[in-house]
C-alpha cells in the first residue's frame, strides 16, 4: 500500500505544480476564513478517484470533500486521512512550503503516511510502525538521522501561525536550554523536521484539523516520537466526533 500511497501523492503533486506555474489561478475563501485554490481541488480529486478506485472498501476523509456524519464515522475502524494541499496560504505565497499529506488510520492511530513536498520534492513516508523514510534528490535515509541534528535546542513554529501562547511557550524553553533556534516553516513539514531530527520539539498552540496533521503523525511516531496533547500529554486522536485537535506538542522521546 504504502508505493501506492507515494505514487498517488506524487500524481497530485504534479497537479498542483500546474497550476502553480501559472501567472494566476482561482482562489476563494472557504466559510471557516481559510483560503481554497483551484491546486487544493485538483489535488483532491487525484488522490479521491485513485484511492477509491484502489482501495474501495476504505472510507475517505478529506478536507475538502463533505465529511460523512459522526454517526457513520464513528464505525470506521480505518479510513483514509487527506489535506491533499496543506499549507494553502504558503501556496498563494508561492514559497514553496506546502505538502500533499495522505494518512491511513486504524483505530484512531495513524499507521501510515506520505508527505510530499512538491515544490522541493522531498518526501517522507513510514513502511511501519517504527521505520520512516526521507528522500530527496535521490536520497533516501532513515529518519531520524544524524545528518540532520541541530547544534542547539532548536524549535520549529509556525510561519503563518505564530500565537501568543506559542511566544509564552518559547519563552519558557529558552529559560530552560538558553538560547534556542528557531525554524519558521508551513505545512506539515514542521512535524517531519522534528521527525527526522533537524527541530527538537514542535509546539502548536493555535486551531488545527485533524487532516493537517494525521500523515505526518503517523511519521513522527515512526520515527520514535509522538503528537501528544499539550495540557495532558496523550497521545492526539483521530476521528473524533469535532475534528479540530486539541493545542498539542511534537517531540521525539
Amino acid at each position: 500500500m504504502i508505493e501506492n500511497l507515494i505514487s498517488i501523492a506524487k500524481d497530485a503533486g504534479a497537479e498542483i505544480l500546474k497550476i502553480y506555474s501559472k501567472d494566476d489561478f482561482e482562489k476563494s475563501i472557504k466559510e471557516d476564513n481559510s483560503p481554497l485554490t483551484e491546486a487544493d481541488l485538483a489535488s483532491n480529486k487525484v488522490i479521491c478517484e485513485s484511492l477509491k478506485k484502489l482501495y474501495p472498501e476504505i472510507p475517505i476523509l478529506s478536507e475538502e470533500i463533505k465529511q460523512a456524519p459522526y454517526d457513520t464515522r464513528k464505525e470506521w475502524s480505518e479510513f483514509f486521512l487527506i489535506d491533499p494541499l496543506d499549507g494553502t496560504k504558503e501556496f498563494i505565497k508561492r514559497n514553496g512550503e506546502f505538502t500533499v499529506n495522505i494518512a491511513l488510520i486504524k483505530n484512531g492511530v495513524p499507521v501510515m503516511g506520505v508527505v510530499y513536498a512538491p515544490v522541493k520534492d522531498i518526501l517522507y513516508y513510514n513502511t511501519n510502525e517504527n521505520t520512516a523514510y526521507r528522500v530527496e534528490a535521490g536520497e533516501k535515509l532513515q529518519i531520524p538521522n544524524d545528518k540532520f541534528i541541530p547544534k542547539q535546542y532548536t524549535v520549529v513554529a509556525s510561519r503563518s501561525h505564530m500565537s501568543d501562547e506559542t511566544k509564552e511557550y518559547m519563552q519558557s524553553l529558552e529559560a530552560e536550554h538558553g538560547e534556542v533556534e528557531v525554524i519558521s516553516m508551513g505545512s506539515s513539514f514542521k512535524l517531519c523536521l522534528v521527525a527526522e531530527g533537524s527541530a527538537h520539539e514542535y509546539p502548536r498552540l493555535a486551531p488545527t484539523s485533524e487532516w493537517d496533521i494525521g500523515a505526518a503523525h503517523a511519521i513522527v511516531l515512526a520515527s520514535g516520537g509522538d503528537v501528544v496533547d499539550f495540557n495532558t500529554r496523550k497521545r492526539v486522536q483521530y476521528n473524533k466526533e469535532n475534528i479540530l485537535n486539541p493545542f498539542f506538542l511534537v517531540k521525539r522521546n
